[in-house]
């Protein structure tokens, strides 16, 4: 597995972030899922290719119980770009479940299995096949007998504010700069505390590949901050770091120039020499 793939996996796989998605995008923010009936899915599933196993695993699934019965299996699958395969990789996904009920003789209750493809693109919707059948080109006389299988597409940056608004956990904030991102707007940060901030910088740096995010994350100041976190934090760390590069810029500029020694210029930024000198060995880093 990649590490794109548990970056993402680590937001979701959250038991509050998990539920709240599916209750706004399944049920319409009715509050149906409850954290407590959640048990993460920990069988993997395995298929025979080219004469070998090899396991299959989805980005984030979990069984949902009422009481010790196990009634639904739900699993996301995050997209930054469109898979054109991704009917036949649903529904290998959801068959492999299907397979384990039919092997546990220990299992009561069959249940159904749902899988959700959450789509994070911003220039356009999903246009990419969402049907079974789409994905052949299939004579007329034979289509009446190839069974078709749908998936459930959702488009995480065409949601509305009202949706978005619905959110409860975290994967409101993901929901909200995806959305702005889409409409080409300035994003402005809200002062709502953020549950899970190693878990959503994680996500961020995965799903954007925006090297801020990465800075924010390594640096650690903000996981490690009292009195909460908000996305307004995130974003005021974008601009120290944009500030923090400009006066890099200046320092090298001024040194490049030699109309001052580091002693001069350490005095008039009030910091300290090592410090000037620092600066003056680091490679500048193109954005």
């Amino acid at each position: 597995m990649g590490k794109k793939d548990i970056a993402e996996k680590n937001l979701e796989a959250w038991n509050d972030v998990f539920a709240d998605i599916v209750n706004v995008l399944l049920f319409k923010g009715k509050r149906l899922m409850k954290e407590k009936d959640l048990e993460a899915d920990t069988k993997d599933s395995m298929i025979k290719a080219d004469g070998e196993l090899h396991e299959q695993e989805r980005d984030v699934s979990k069984f949902w119980k009422n009481g010790e019965i196990r009634i639904s299996i739900l699993g996301f699958e995050n997209q930054t770009v469109q898979d054109y395969n991704m009917p036949l990789r649903v529904i290998s996904y959801d068959g492999a479940s299907y397979k384990q009920e039919l092997l546990d003789t220990n299992l009561k209750q069959k249940y159904p299995v749902a899988t959700l493809v959450l789509y994070f693109g911003i220039k356009s919707k999903w246009t990419a096949p969402k049907k079974l059948r789409d994905c052949f080109k299939i004579p007329e006389e034979l289509k009446p007998f190839v069974s078709d299988y749908k998936i459930n597409v959702f488009n995480i940056a065409w949601l509305s504010d009202e949706q978005i608004n619905m959110f409860k956990s975290d994967f409101k904030f993901i929901a909200k700069y995806f959305q702005t991102k889409r409409k080409n707007k300035q994003y402005i940060p809200t002062t709502e505390e953020i549950g899970h901030v190693d878990s959503l910088l994680k996500m961020f740096i995965a799903l954007t590949g925006d090297k801020h995010f990465e800075s924010l994350y390594n640096e650690g100041n903000l996981k490690n901050k009292k009195g909460g976190v908000t996305m307004c934090d995130i974003v005021q760390g974008f601009v120290d770091e944009g500030r923090e590069k400009e006066r890099e810029e200046l320092i090298r500029k001024m040194l490049d120039a030699n109309l001052v020694t580091p002693e001069q210029i350490a005095n008039l930024l009030n910091i300290s020499v090592a410090e000037v000198k620092k600066i003056a060995k680091k490679v500048p880093v193109e954005a």
